[in-house]
């Protein structure tokens, strides 16, 4: 069983454990020598150039992706080279594009923000003055831990990128909160889904995810239809995170689509039966699913952010360790910058607002 991943960051880092405990012969095509997940490159080169990819891919079974940046023209080289791509070039396509996405969202029926792809100033005048003179322009490729997105009030806010190119419009939403709901398929169509966990953001990016969703009720239930709806309509293999706005109307809306592991997910490391990370590979070697239950009443994963200055995550082990010896403590082999995701926290127990603080003090010992 040879798997090979395109992209060599944290994800990639975090699947080689599980690929190493079933006996999977892992293979990374990373960006640079130095990625995150330099412990298993096998190569190292530009994943927009087919003849690289074409090359990594010989010998593999299965092509999968710690992100989904790979261009359209090199999947369907890979796919005509008899490779197994997974998930393949048509669901990639809606994770790649964000107009795209909509649109197939929006023929599978399930619930998103009011949207409209935008061509001109005057397009995105008329889109404003239907929604109370406000709304969020994100472009439609590229984007991701907030960039590419901006709240708008005139259609001059948006005049740079809509002379590039079109540009997706929505609501600004008035949501309660951010959640995420993590699902697995497989080709032959079975699933497997982690509960609905909450996410808070900082600037962006992803702080810290409760797993499961406090006080989540009915919209669990609804969060697990809306992800199961999207596997099985877009045929995704493979991890699928599913980030969703709970609207203070009430609706639950989709925000977002990764088809990979995804950060929501990083918890399932030590708080599932089955990891992600390990699902994935299940999932796109079309293995038996593992089970998803969750091992502790609560876990809560912190990132670490920007990571400390003019040093490492494991610079601060000693006193880390010392403190905290029921955390446990990733690093993704990156130097510190800010905003910049270089490790995450791990805490289980019983007690949201417990588990919550020691994972936050763990968390702590990294900060600038």
């Amino acid at each position: 069983m040879r798997v090979g991943v395109i992209g060599g960051g944290q994800l990639a880092r975090m699947m080689v454990p599980p690929a190493v405990a079933l006996g999977i012969d892992i293979r990374v095509l990373a960006e640079s020598a130095d990625s995150s997940a330099r412990i298993a490159a096998t190569a190292v080169g530009d994943y927009r150039d087919a003849a690289t990819v074409l090359d990594f891919a010989t010998g593999i079974d299965v092509v999968t992706f710690d992100h989904e940046h790979v261009p359209q023209d090199v999947l369907a080289r890979l796919e005509a080279s008899g490779v197994a791509v997974r998930p393949g070039r048509d669901p990639l396509e809606a994770a790649q594009d964000k107009i795209r996405m909509r649109e197939r969202l929006a023929a599978l029926g399930v619930p998103i923000p009011d949207w409209a792809a935008v061509r001109s100033e005057s397009d995105l005048a008329e889109f404003l003055a239907a929604h109370r003179g406000v709304a969020i322009v994100k472009t439609p490729r590229g984007g991701y831990d907030g960039k590419g997105v901006r709240v708008v009030r005139s259609a001059g806010d948006a005049a740079d990128w809509l002379a590039e190119g079109d540009v997706l419009a929505e609501e600004l939403v008035d949501f309660r909160r951010e959640l995420a709901q993590l699902i697995a398929r497989r080709p032959s169509g079975e699933t497997a889904a982690w509960p609905l966990v909450e996410t808070i953001q900082r600037e962006g990016v992803c702080a810290e995810v409760l797993a499961p969703a406090p006080d989540a009720g009915d919209a669990a239930v609804e969060a697990r239809a809306i992800a199961e709806a999207i596997a099985e309509g877009l045929g995704v293999t493979g991890v699928l995170a599913v980030e969703l706005f709970q609207a203070t109307d009430g609706r639950l809306l989709v925000n977002e689509l990764a088809m990979r592991p995804h950060n929501s997910g990083h918890w399932t490391i030590e708080g599932a039966v089955t990891s992600q990370f390990e699902q994935h590979l299940r999932a796109v070697l079309d293995l038996p699913l593992g089970d998803p239950t969750p091992l502790a009443p609560v876990s809560v994963m912190v990132n670490v952010l920007g990571g400390p200055v003019a040093a490492t995550m494991p610079d601060r082990y000693p006193e880390a360790f010392a403190a905290h010896p029921d955390v446990k403590f990733h690093s993704y082999g990156k130097a510190s910058r800010p905003g910049r995701k270089v490790g995450h926290v791990t805490a289980t127990g019983a007690d949201l607002a417990e588990v919550r603080a020691r994972a936050r003090a763990a968390a702590g010992f990294f900060e600038a």
